[in-house]
């Protein structure tokens, strides 16, 4: 077969026009879960809170300004088909250029430091965070998460006895968010991952944050190539119970967060999160890793495929 050539100029386009439209552009899965917490909710200051988020989304598309004014750090998932070929320069150097480029055309603010102790700023928002996974086939998937720290800050890693079981997962990912509190702008939506190793779960956790806040059905084990789109369905009856037992955990935590009653920017009521999703992964007979990510209100994110 022959290599598909895609040239790092299509990719410094793709990447500055997904940091400014991801800044942007709400999610539209998001943005009707909002719209029906609102409907759902009683507390006047909630309602007051959430009409405000709402608004903000509607000012941000129409006026072409960033939702929140942390713009977050930029992670990058790449997908890269075996048969792509990058021509024209480095695939590492154009994503960063990309970036670099978006922030400043879309006039967003720079937040990222050389050094984490010296905390000088590099002053274009790179570098970037990039994960990269090899897939079969010839396109390259780019998928921009602009991660702001509120929400971002408020992560946690446990590694559990695997004798914690199911309740010690839970209990964690429900402690997670309690001390989380106000400080991620809830609505949240969070993401949870469970197995492999101390920095697999991390990434497990981001990656369930790119799931699709509408589709009931969990994927079960992490892959990057097919977050957000459907899933086919299990061959064997022991996968299907599987991913049936993760669903009732996403549900059960959901409603244990929302049982908190944080709320909205912490004023109390009904919806402190608007989705919860579970990515796993095959670990070791001695382990029990797990990890929170938190994504804020707004949790930004697009994907382009080249």
């Amino acid at each position: 077969m022959v290599n598909k050539n895609i040239s790092n100029c299509q990719i410094i386009k793709t990447v500055a026009e997904l940091c400014i439209t991801a800044n942007i552009d709400p999610d539209p899965t998001i943005r009707t879960a909002i719209e029906q917490a609102r409907q759902m909710e009683t507390s006047p200051l909630a309602q007051n809170a959430l009409d405000t988020i709402i608004e903000n989304m509607s000012v941000a598309v129409a006026e072409r300004m960033p939702m929140c004014q942390d713009t977050g750090m930029a992670v990058v998932f790449v997908d890269i088909g075996q048969d792509v070929r990058i021509t024209g320069g480095s695939l590492t150097d154009a994503i960063n250029e990309g970036v670099r480029r978006g922030y400043r055309d879309g006039y967003f603010r720079s937040s990222i430091v050389k050094d984490p102790i010296h905390r000088v700023n590099t002053g274009d928002n790179t570098p970037a965070i990039i994960h990269y996974n090899i897939v079969e086939g010839d396109t390259l998937k780019i998928t921009v998460m602009p991660k702001g720290f509120g929400s971002e800050n408020k992560g946690a890693v446990k590694m559990l006895n695997p004798s914690a079981g199911i309740d010690g997962v839970e209990a964690f990912v429900v402690e997670a968010v309690k001390n989380a509190g106000a400080d991620p702008c809830p609505p949240i939506v969070v993401g949870v991952g469970v197995g492999g190793t101390m920095e697999k779960a991390a990434l497990l956790a981001k990656e369930a944050l790119l799931l699709t806040h509408d589709d009931s059905r969990n994927p079960t084990f992490g892959d990057a190539s097919q977050l957000g789109e459907p899933e086919t369905e299990p061959e064997t009856e022991p996968e299907t119970s599987n991913r049936a037992f993760w669903r009732e955990v996403e549900v059960r935590l959901l409603e244990k967060i929302n049982a908190l009653n944080i709320g909205t920017a912490g004023l109390k009521g009904k919806t402190t999160a608007l989705s919860l999703r579970i990515l796993t992964y095959p670990t070791h007979i001695a382990g029990l890793p797990v990890a929170v990510n938190i994504g804020c209100h707004v949790a930004r994110h697009k994907s382009a495929t080249l």
